[in-house]
This record gives C-alpha cells, sequence and structure tokens, in this order.
C-alpha cells in the first residue's frame, strides 16, 4: 500500500507530498497550502472509531470555514481493523457519521511499505514509540505552511486538540 502515496521531492513540508483520493487519483498536498491541517490514520473497527469520527466531524464542522482541514487515511496495520476497500470506508464514514472531510486511500503507516507522507510525518515529530505510530488515530497537526506542529496518541480526544487549532487559526 506504500504505493498510495508518492512525493516528487524529500519534503520540508508536507505541502511537498502528493497521494491518492480513493479513486486513485493524484491529490498535491500544495493545494491546501494556507490551512491548518489536522492528518490522521483511521480505521473503522477499532474501538476508538466512534469517539474519534464523532469528534473530528465535530471539529471540521465548527472550523473548516476558519481554514482547518481534516486528512484521513485508513490504514489496515493495527489487528486488521480497516479490512474493507477505500470505497466500502468512504461511504462507512460518510453515511455512519457524516464525514465530511478528505478520505484517502488505504496506506500504510510503519514499516518497509509506509507511505511516504507518514514517513515524513513520523520523521517531524517522533512519539513514544521512536518514528513508529502505536495504533490508529495518531494525529498530526500541521500549519499553514506545512510544518508539522505536534503529534497526538490515539487515545488523545480531538475535542482536546481544539485550543492548539484554534490558536493556529487564530480564531
Amino acid at each position: 500500500m506504500g504505493a498510495a502515496e508518492s512525493s516528487s521531492k524529500p519534503g520540508g513540508s508536507v505541502h511537498d507530498f502528493v497521494v491518492k483520493d480513493t479513486r486513485g487519483n493524484d491529490v498535491a498536498l500544495s493545494r491546501y497550502k494556507g490551512k491548518v491541517l489536522l492528518i490522521v490514520n483511521v480505521a473503522s473497527r477499532c474501538g476508538l472509531t466512534n469517539s474519534n469520527y464523532t469528534e473530528l466531524g465535530q471539529l471540521y464542522e465548527k472550523y473548516r470555514e476558519n481554514g482547518l482541514e481534516i486528512l484521513a487515511f485508513p490504514c489496515n496495520q493495527f489487528a486488521g481493523q480497516e479490512p474493507d476497500s477505500d470505497e466500502q470506508i468512504v461511504e462507512f464514514a460518510c453515511t455512519r457519521f457524516k464525514a465530511e472531510y478528505p478520505i484517502f486511500r488505504k496506506v500504510d503507516v510503519n514499516g518497509n511499505n509506509a507511505a511516504p507522507l507518514y514517513k515524513f510525518l513520523k520523521s517531524e515529530r517522533g512519539g513514544l514509540f521512536g518514528e513508529r505510530i502505536k495504533w490508529n488515530f495518531t494525529k498530526f497537526l500541521v500549519d499553514k505552511e506545512g510544518h508539522v506542529l505536534n503529534r497526538y496518541a490515539p487515545t488523545c480526544s480531538p475535542s482536546n486538540i481544539e485550543n492548539d487549532i484554534k490558536k493556529l487559526l487564530e480564531v
């Protein structure tokens, strides 16, 4: 699944990367210049799914007009909790949780086949386990210039990130 993302050059910014949407189309993350990003590896069958998808949707609803974008990357590397196809994942997230933010093609976040974007995110902000992603719903907060400012554990509620987001959005 590492081929689901590519980068034309080594990144100094999230904006340097190109990822795939669920239909296989390239999406240049440079399109998000000037936006605050919350990048999250998601899963549909995780114990953290209900609370995270719900709160991510609430944050997006509240702050998207101010410049927040949430970028969701499904991942099946943690106990097989995201086994569905990209189309099924989007249907699940949009139907059950009314997700309106972009959901991209399923990726690996750890290992040799980790998506280049995730290699970059982890190199910028290591976690408790070094550069490895511990579990579903690890979150990275990115400023308007594409710099990774913070990493949040899977158990960190999206609502607990709200003040950090507000500071970046200047609201």
